[in-house]
């Protein structure tokens, strides 16, 4: 039985005698403070008490509190054992368990404990978030590759979540031999992470990499928390920073493409209509409507994207008339572009210190004093493993690149990941077939090295251009290449200077 806190009974479950199915409960009372505001009373045929999986399903739906009464082979009652959620504990674990009583003696206040509890979570929420405002996530690494290369790789999505405006309230890594496909972490794992989201006050799980509308589907079931993966999280961003029309419809088309294939798992309820006996219906008529509205939707941003396509194509046609070259910012996210493009011609693009704070393509004029004057366009950022979807739909957005005479690849020379953030631009860029266009490579942020770490890379790339863009340290220089390449018909502008990923580790190390 399900008993609320005035002691009504609101849902009686028949079960088997090794298993109990708990049907789908309300979500009005969830949150990072709050509990479901019922209790589980069961009884269990065997002398056994309260099992780990009682713990767990107590957990996972966030029970006030969960009890077992066990019987004898006459159905008499013999003892019970009742256990209820922990905000924090010596020992580690997220619950108190009561020792087993004879069924008789039931001094347990389960109503006054739940409501005390629900203060002390409270006041402890609220001092998370007192001191940051934002809402709390966990971040979850789970792959078959090197414990190193996942926690890197979760400093960046920490850097993502920094940018959606999440607070990050700690991190899971569990390298496996192969990712299980249906929850992509083993019931033990999601338990363990269920307690870490306990103790960090978190109400969202972000997971790297991309989660499949199964795995998606699945978790969001098993856990009350949202799920999100780097995909979503990269998407959000997207459409938090995108000010043009343009720019909106292609972040409006990406989610579009992202959500198509995970209709399935929007709706619980409408998922239990769909397949087998009785599975036909208006569940499945919702969901292909649902579907329709979609692709309609899909098709008709296309059409505006090809018009915008068509009005660009019309601008660069026309100042590839006038032979004014073109030269693109290209690389990696919060590498420096925007900045790169304000010190070069006196602009005020938006930066910031985020991934992505730039989304929207730029151009400006920029002359020389010979009276004459280049195209210089800022272009989104690049990250390693870019989206499919954003690929596909900012098409729009990247054919800037295809009409640049030249690609200035502006690199943070201070990240710690330098090498990998240069191997992930070529690899999109080749993706992309562009990589027969010649690159200028721009290290930019050298006042943030040391003298050692200076001369290191000025070994590894002699041919790269050093700079601060933030006070115009080496900007002059820079100006220099971009004269001798784009005007003075220097023979190099037509070679593929490209670095190859090898050429890069090979380089630094």
């Amino acid at each position: 039985m399900l008993i609320d806190r005035k002691g009504r009974v609101q849902t009686v479950i028949v079960g088997e005698s090794g298993s109990l199915y708990i049907p789908e409960l309300p979500r009005g009372r969830t949150s990072a403070e709050r509990l479901r505001g019922l209790r589980l009373l069961h009884t269990h045929l065997t002398p056994d008490v309260l099992s780990q999986e009682d713990l767990m399903d107590m957990l996972f739906l966030r029970l006030d509190a969960v009890a077992a009464l066990t019987v004898n082979p006459s159905g008499e009652p013999v003892q019970w054992q009742g256990a209820h959620l922990l905000p924090r504990s010596a020992n580690g674990l997220p619950y108190h368990i009561d020792e087993a009583r004879p069924w008789d003696r039931t001094e347990a206040h389960i109503s006054a404990t739940a409501e005390a509890l629900e203060e002390e979570l409270t006041r402890s929420t609220n001092g998370a978030h007192n001191a940051d405002k934002t809402p709390r996530t966990l971040l979850v690494s789970v792959s078959t590759h090197p414990r190193a290369l996942q926690e890197q790789n979760l400093d960046e999505l920490a850097e993502l979540a920094r940018t959606a405006g999440l607070t990050v309230a700690g991190r899971m890594v569990q390298r496996v031999a192969q990712v299980n496909p249906r929850f992509i972490l083993g019931r033990g794992k999601i338990a363990e992470l269920e307690v870490l989201a306990l103790q960090g006050y978190a109400d969202m799980l972000v997971f790297d990499g991309e989660l499949s509308p199964a795995q998606l589907h699945n978790l969001s079931d098993i856990t009350e928390r949202k799920v999100i993966d780097r995909t979503q999280l990269i998407l959000d961003i997207f459409a938090q920073h995108a000010v043009s029309r343009a720019g909106k419809l292609q972040v409006e088309l990406a989610q579009l493409r992202y959500t198509q294939p995970r209709l399935a798992g929007k709706n619980r309820a409408m998922d239990r209509l769909m397949g087998g006996i009785g599975g036909r219906g208006p569940g499945e008529t919702k969901l292909e409507t649902d579907r329709r509205k979609v692709r309609e939707r899909m098709a008709r941003i296309g059409k505006e994207l090809e018009q915008l396509r068509r009005q660009r194509a019309f601008t660069r046609a026309r100042r590839a008339r006038a032979g004014i070259p073109l030269a693109a910012l290209v690389g990696y996210t919060n590498a420096g572009k925007s900045t790169l493009l304000n010190t070069l011609t006196r602009s005020d693009v938006l930066t910031e210190d985020k991934l992505f704070a730039t989304l929207d393509p730029t151009t400006r004029r920029l002359r020389f004093p010979a009276e004459r004057e280049i195209i210089l366009a800022d272009t989104v950022g690049f990250i390693r493993n870019l989206p499919e979807e954003l690929m596909d739909a900012f098409r729009a957005t990247l054919e800037e690149m295809e009409a640049a005479d030249l690609f200035i690849h502006v690199a943070d020379a201070a990240h710690p990941d330098l090498v990998q953030q240069l191997e992930a631009v070529e690899t999109i860029l080749t993706d992309m077939k562009l990589d027969r266009v010649p690159r200028l490579l721009v290290l930019n942020k050298w006042d943030a090295l040391t003298p050692d770490a200076q001369t290191n890379l000025t070994e590894a790339f002699p041919q790269a251009v050093y700079i601060s863009a933030r006070n115009g340290d080496g900007c002059k220089a820079l100006l220099q290449k971009l004269e001798q390449r784009l005007l003075s018909g220097h023979p190099g502008l037509n070679m593929h200077t490209a670095l190859s990923p090898t050429e890069i580790a090979s380089g630094v190390n």
